[in-house]
């Protein structure tokens, strides 16, 4: 399973994926934090992102994605990050630190972390 940031979910959405994230995420099942629809649902209320997260597709599409709740033990990972940025992006990090789950993003302060397990 892969733990795939906003702008990855959001890039696959769109269809909008480079060569190298389409073989990644062919190859084993996806999941996300919660904090994750919360940010589509803002950039979209925002007009930043054409999604319609009322639409039945993108019903059908979240449907297929395995969400993790914020919970207590997500929260604590916090304090062992070893980068500080925004919180969306700290609690996805976070996420796939307690899960043990590869993070798939494009973010570089995300990608230098020593301690959250990052898809190469």
């Amino acid at each position: 399973m892969l733990n795939l940031d906003t702008h990855i979910l959001i890039k696959a959405l769109e269809g909008d994926l480079t060569k190298k994230e389409k073989n990644i995420l062919s190859i084993d099942d996806w999941s996300i934090s919660a904090i994750v629809i919360w940010e589509i649902t803002k950039l979209s209320q925002l007009g930043r992102i054409e999604l319609d997260i009322t639409s039945p597709e993108f019903a059908i599409a979240l449907s297929k994605i395995h969400v993790w709740p914020i919970d207590l033990d997500i929260c604590r990972a916090i304090f062992k990050l070893d980068f500080r940025g925004d919180p969306a992006d700290e609690i996805i990090a976070a996420t796939s630190l307690v899960h043990n789950v590869p993070l798939l993003t494009r973010d570089r302060r995300i990608k230098k972390s020593k301690i959250v397990p990052i898809v190469k």
